[in-house]
């Protein structure tokens, strides 16, 4: 039997037993869930992106707040030691989506208002300082910025909710701090060239809806562009990159899929917010092996209107997804803790990136 057979017979598997939407979460064989965190009503609610700087995960907290930041008010991104106990709790101005460790600064970066009039705050976790940084011009495409990636001492943010269909304006952008201001220059075109890794065919992109990033073991960027359903490799991002679509098939139907984590270590633990349940999740399993993806998703509705939200293994080959914890209402951010801190050996990328 091929592998693509395989995943496939895999696939229908999972799917014969899977749990329906608001069930309590359930993980496959060979995996354990539990809870890590949960919300606190009136102080910190719906859980989104989750970092990780060594023994301490930084959870940023949505509270349903407005995404465009017109309500004016703040959310709150809460630091936790890695049995779950509450170390700090910053405020921060607008609706925070994108979290990430710069891995050369170890400073955590937050992305505010990813739908327009985005602003950044760079916070400083050895002092507990923060600082606030406004964009030299508005987002090209008309939305927002979202998530956050570090490569080869570069930073770059993913353009989201943009305005036009089709979307001709830049899907990612690097980003350099100038004084008080983030000024960007286009990496990727939202209707870039690329090649479908199911196909082999040359396709036209349209992304109408980059939103998480992460950087693969190989240092190339790997983009959700949600709403697509779709996965975007970007291969040595720059003047000479190449780019693959990576459309997206799941037992659920076709997802939606926000988080990828590529697992950086065999000993550890995985995190992954619930946010419509107010709880962040630890998946555990008796050893992980390094560089696999797991990507947080939510499948296509049935015909009663429900769906499943769901962790899975992503085959990049196909873009598969083999669920290992279903039954849960809408996951959305990730991030691995390893479990004996001295495991980490990359130099280069000492935190975290998912």
């Amino acid at each position: 039997m091929n592998k693509h057979a395989a995943l496939s017979m895999a696939l229908l598997l999972v799917a014969s037993v899977a749990p329906a939407s608001g069930e309590t979460p359930k993980a496959e064989k060979g995996y354990s869930i539990s809870v890590f965190a949960k919300g606190v009503k009136g102080k910190y609610t719906a859980p989104d992106s989750i970092a990780v700087l060594h023994n301490h995960i930084f959870i940023g907290y949505g509270d349903g707040n407005d995404p465009t930041g017109a309500d004016d008010k703040s959310n709150q991104i809460v630091e936790y030691n890695k049995e779950g106990q509450v170390v700090h709790i910053y405020t921060v101005k607008g609706h925070n989506d994108g979290l990430k460790v710069d891995p050369y600064t170890g400073k955590l970066w937050a992305m505010q208002n990813e739908d327009a009039n985005p602003s950044l705050v760079i916070i400083d976790p050895d002092t507990q300082e923060q600082k606030l940084y406004k964009f030299a011009a508005p987002p090209a495409a008309g939305g927002g910025y979202d998530d956050i990636a570090f490569r080869n001492g570069h930073a770059y943010f993913s353009a989201s909710n943009p305005a036009n269909n089709p979307n001709t304006f830049p899907a990612i952008v690097e980003a350099k701090i100038v004084g008080d201001t983030v000024e960007v220059i286009p990496v990727l075109d939202g209707n870039a060239k690329a090649t479908d890794v199911v196909t082999g065919d040359k396709v036209t992109l349209n992304l109408q809806d980059p939103d998480s990033m992460t950087l693969t073991p190989g240092k190339d960027i790997l983009l959700d562009s949600q709403g697509d359903s779709e996965l975007i490799l970007v291969h040595k991002p720059g003047k000479k990159q190449s780019v693959l679509q990576i459309p997206l098939s799941s037992p659920f139907g076709t997802p939606q899929a926000d988080d990828t984590l590529f697992i950086p270590s065999d000993d550890g633990f995985v995190l992954v917010s619930d946010t419509p349940a107010d709880t962040v999740y630890k998946i555990r399993k008796e050893q992980f092996v390094p560089g696999t993806a797991y990507t947080a998703a939510v499948g296509a509705p049935d015909t009663s209107g429900a769906t499943v939200g769901f962790v899975g293994v992503l085959d990049l080959n196909f873009g598969e997804l083999v669920p290992v914890v279903t039954g849960l209402k809408s996951p959305h951010g990730e991030g691995f803790v390893k479990t004996h801190e001295d495991d980490d050996d990359d130099d280069e990328n000492p935190c975290n990136q998912n």
